[in-house]
């Protein structure tokens, strides 16, 4: 197992990290990630640790806080073994304080998640998303005060646009508070948005990248082929509506791409999908769910080896788009000034 720094602190991650989503199962959304009960998560757990992979990370709001109750009885005995990553900003319950980022909902989400995940202290805590309707100098100096009072290590963003992650990262460096080291982020070969601005951001502010969701939703499974039918086990049978819409012939024209490369390399679909990602810029770890202990291990044979350079601008090629304004121009007309990052 590699280890990185995430982002700009002493702080060293697993390069592949171990994601909780599929823990609990107690709502129909999350039941179609899994329901991973704590007997199964142990054992989870076990090939985590015996695999190198020391950051889990999990949610308040994943079936409604079932997912940081299973994660710390797995956890039970090694807590000083790993490092945990939660989060907060969504709904924990119907009053009109119950969510976002507020000094208030913050104060009692942390105080919940530390009760469920039978810990002293949150070693990566993430704002799950930006609250507009919160002043950002209320956010931050919560998180700081988290901080200093030892029941947070380190702070972090989640699904932030490019504005919104600068701005709450300059308020921190006005007020000399604690700043954001990482920003979990929705990226994959079919999902390369993070690459026009988050990724040049991260790159200049030493913001290191967690990623979600890193096969695309679950399209990058190895199941997904023209004239086939979504398989029963699929969770995008319930779940599609809710991520990224990916156009069906660009998906499967970066899976033949995908394939040509595993016939040279002799490795799956995901493991390929995983490897290309870890050779991109800012991304400290990549995060695995995982139903069972089977796509685990099957998951983890995407480190101890690399792509080639000639089989890394095979895929490239395959998953260009078109980037959005102002990304298309400046890629067009000012390449000597402002080239891109990848």
């Amino acid at each position: 197992m590699e280890y990185r720094l995430l982002g700009g602190s002493g702080l060293k991650v697993s390069i592949l990290s171990f994601g909780a989503a599929t823990f609990g199962g107690t709502n129909e959304f999350f039941r179609a990630w899994g329901n991973t009960d704590v007997a199964e998560a142990t054992k989870i757990v076990d090939i985590c640790l015996e695999a190198g992979i020391n950051l889990f990370d999990t949610a308040n709001g994943y079936s409604d806080g079932a997912s940081e109750t299973i994660l710390g009885k797995a956890l039970e005995g090694r807590r000083d073994q790993v490092l945990i990553s939660t989060k907060a900003f969504f709904p924990t319950g119907t009053g009109p304080n119950d969510a976002g980022s507020s000094r208030y909902h913050l104060r009692r989400a942390l105080e919940d998640s530390l009760r469920r995940l039978n810990t002293e202290h949150i070693d990566i805590y993430h704002m799950h998303g930006f609250d507009a309707l919160t002043p950002i100098e209320e956010v931050q100096d919560t998180l700081n005060t988290f901080v200093r009072e030892g029941k947070v290590r380190y702070i972090a963003a989640s699904n932030f646009t490019g504005w919104q992650l600068m701005k709450s990262l300059a308020v921190a460096e006005k007020y000399g508070w604690t700043r954001f080291v990482a920003h979990q982020v929705y990226y994959s070969l079919v999902g390369r948005d993070y690459e026009w601005e988050l990724m040049p951001l991260g790159l200049d502010q030493k913001v290191g990248a967690l990623i979600w969701s890193p096969l695309g939703w679950g399209r990058l499974t190895g199941k997904l082929r023209r004239g086939a039918k979504i398989p029963d086990e699929s969770r995008l049978h319930k779940t599609a509506q809710a991520g990224p819409t990916i156009p069906e012939e660009y998906l499967y024209n970066v899976v033949d791409a995908i394939d040509e490369v595993a016939k040279e390399t002799g490795k799956s679909v995901p493991q390929i999908s995983l490897n290309w990602l870890l050779q991109r810029p800012t991304v400290s770890s990549i995060i695995l769910g995982a139903r069972n202990e089977e796509q685990l291990k099957q998951n983890l044979g995407a480190i101890g080896w690399n792509l080639t350079p000639e089989q890394v601008a095979k895929l490239d090629a395959a998953s260009a788009v078109v980037p959005a304004y102002p990304y298309w121009w400046q890629r067009n007309n000012n390449t000597q000034r402002n080239p891109p990052v990848v």
